[in-house]
């Protein structure tokens, strides 16, 4: 591969950093780590060839600092920014900054952040280009009589969505009219507080929908390809647990049809890099757009494995100028790989986060198995950032293949000094709508309770601390059981260093 950069600074923290740099190192490319307080001794900073303190625990003190970061980039000589995902990946004043500071910033322009950050004007932009969207306001309401006045054309169940939003927040489903006041105060609140934006607006709620998106590249030439499809249909409160790709719904034509929507709305944005158009898909196979995610998606990894592709290496590519070395025509798919994100919650504590140091690790590993993890002994789980601790991929030839691996890994999979959810993965891989692939977005909400647990104890097929905490829970009025006790952290080994100078007491 052609050189692209001599160093890069990954404005990011856990499992992508570290993901990350690995391409890095492999392309010869030196990396900058960045850390808060909370992450001194975290994999990632040892990862890299430099790392700088940025600040505090919170986000907003350290991670989410533009100054601090474009500070960090300008000392240690980086000529580009990975934003990885999360905290400023798609915030397009840091982009723009990342640009005026005369670095390149490893993702989309501004301009298409922007167009696409905001839900209204995206569907408004994309339905220009032909991109079949769900009915509903392009423009945020001003007040419940307009989301009224929606009901009264479209009927219910309507949904209620932030303007500015993601992730599920400040989203909230009307089944009535009479619920419509409430819902539209509880989303505005939520958008308020999530985003800083209380607009929100109305759509019509698609029941039982399957939620599919497409992979995009696209260079600074004009060229735009499409990487097939990931089914992310298992989510809880419309956050992504597993997916899978290829899709059980997606037919070949139907594939074709999407990948060509998809890079449709993306030249619609005149948009560069990887990026994801989200779409709904109804119970007639008909999908509309949702939204697009300009960054590389948490479950990047699923695409990788059917594609053979780097796509860290191809968005590095793209943000040095190069053209798209492979053409759609060229895109093969081989096999099937499913992703399970594995998070520091308590499942019997209604999924409320784990804190603690992990004290014992034991990867999933064997044939077909990839595992992104940003965690290792000795590390801390805190309450300040995002509970994911770790990937864990299963690729086969097919999909029967790649859920009976991704079961005996998780079974082998162990974690402890904080709870995870592995034991609810093994619960949705062997549950038989999962297995026929019919199930869709509501699949959890439907299936994941008391009895269900117990039916399933009877097979011997949830770990027995997973259940027992699950059962416990419905007995004991939402009492949770504790974290194992931990054990002194061990010291990662193995960083390098340019002995350039430290910031704010950071290691260099």
């Amino acid at each position: 591969m052609a050189p692209t950069f001599r160093k890069i600074l990954i404005a990011n923290r856990g499992e992508i950093a570290v993901r990350i740099m690995r391409t890095c190192r492999e392309l010869g490319v030196g990396t900058v780590a960045v850390y808060s307080d909370a992450d001194a001794a975290m994999p990632h900073v040892f990862a890299a060839d430099e790392a700088y303190r940025i600040g505090p625990p919170p986000s907003r003190e350290s991670y989410l600092r533009m100054d601090t970061l474009l500070d960090v980039a300008r000392r240690s000589g980086a000529e580009a920014i990975h934003p990885g995902y999360g905290f400023l990946a798609e915030n397009p004043v840091f982009a723009a900054a990342v640009a005026d500071a005369g670095l390149i910033f490893i993702g989309p322009p501004a301009s298409a952040i922007r167009a696409m950050g905001d839900k209204t004007s995206a569907r408004s932009l994309v339905k220009k280009a032909g991109v079949p969207i769900v009915p509903g306001t392009e423009e945020p309401l001003r007040n419940v009589e307009e989301a009224r006045t929606f009901i009264r054309t479209h009927g219910t169940p309507a949904l209620l969505k932030a303007a500015a939003g993601g992730g599920g927040k400040g989203m909230r489903v009307v089944h009535t009219v009479d619920e419509l006041p409430s819902a539209f105060a509880q989303a505005q609140s939520e958008a308020r507080s999530a985003f800083g934006d209380e607009r929100i607006y109305i759509e019509k709620y698609l029941e039982q929908p399957r939620h599919v998106e497409i992979q995009i590249l696209a260079d600074a030439h004009g060229s735009v390809i499409h990487l097939g499809e990931r089914e992310c249909s298992i989510q809880r409160r419309h956050q992504k647990i597993i997916e899978e790709s290829p899709s059980v719904l997606v037919d070949e034509a139907m594939r074709a049809a999407m990948g060509e929507t998809a890079c449709r709305a993306a030249r619609a944005c005149g948009y560069v890099n990887a990026g994801t158009i989200e779409f709904l898909v109804d119970r007639s196979r008909n999908f509309y757009f949702l939204e697009m995610n300009t960054r590389l998606q948490v479950e990047h990894p699923v695409t990788e494995l059917r594609t053979g592709l780097d796509l860290v290496a191809e968005q590095l590519k793209i943000a040095a100028g190069q053209p798209l070395g492979i053409r759609q025509e060229d895109v093969r798919w081989s096999g099937h790989a499913i992703e399970c994100r594995i998070c520091a919650e308590d499942p019997a504590n209604d999924f409320f986060p784990s804190t603690g140091r992990i004290t014992q690790l034991r990867p999933a590993q064997g044939p077909g198995m990839r595992e992104d993890r940003g965690i290792e002994v000795g590390s801390e789980v805190s309450l300040f950032y995002d509970p994911l601790l770790s990937k864990v991929i299963a690729w086969a030839d097919d999909r029967e293949h790649a859920i009976a691996r991704m079961i005996r890994a998780l079974r082998e999979y162990e974690v402890t000094g904080v709870t995870t959810n592995v034991g609810v993965h093994l619960f949705v891989l062997q549950h038989p709508e999962f297995r026929a692939g019919t199930y869709d977005t509501g699949f959890l909400g439907r299936n994941l309770n008391r009895d269900t647990l117990r039916g399933f104890c009877a097979d011997a097929s949830l770990p027995a601390a997973v259940l027992a905490a699950w059962i416990s829970h419905e007995h004991r009025d939402g009492e949770s059981l504790q974290p194992a006790a931990t054990l002194p952290a061990k010291r990662p080994s193995g960083w390098k260093s340019q002995r350039l100078p430290a910031m704010r007491g950071g290691r260099t």
